[in-house]
């Protein structure tokens, strides 16, 4: 009971589980590292925080890489990548960082909206659609013709 007196109610918000996973469904992995690493910074954890970056740097590689070079993946439903790597961004999430939201959370500490994490995904959506086709436009040769 003294520890709840005593605690100190968060000024700063972070984004929940739920938020991560609507902002990396529309946005990408990119995405869920942004908010992920948003998070960890706020928690004052930022060594975390990179590697966070580092960690989705390299899987976004891995995810897009493997979109445009492995045969036959045009044959995968579409919606069937950012189900999956939303459901892996929130399941990390909730690992990494569950306990530390929960606790934020139940000293009434402020947590960013879903909306906000939505367009966050939207401007990571327009972001990754043109890193794509500059990866096309450059893998084509078109650049250097």
């Amino acid at each position: 009971m003294e520890e709840e007196i005593l605690a100190v109610q968060p000024s700063f918000k972070l984004y929940k589980e739920k938020a991560i996973f609507t902002g990396t469904f529309i946005g990408g992995p990119l995405v869920a590292g942004y908010l992920a690493a948003e998070n960890f910074k706020l928690l004052g954890q930022p060594q975390k925080a990179r590697t966070t970056w580092i960690v989705t740097v390299l899987a976004t590689i891995v995810i897009f890489g493997s979109v445009f070079f492995v045969p036959n993946m045009d044959k995968v439903p579409d919606f069937l990548f950012p189900v999956i790597y939303a459901c892996v961004a929130q399941f990390l999430v909730q690992k990494y960082q569950g306990a530390a939201i929960k606790e934020h959370i139940d000293l009434g500490g402020p947590t960013f909206s879903g909306w906000r994490a939505a367009w966050i995904g939207l401007v990571g959506m327009v972001a990754l659609v043109a890193i794509i086709f500059a990866v096309l436009f450059l893998k084509d040769g078109a650049v250097l013709r």
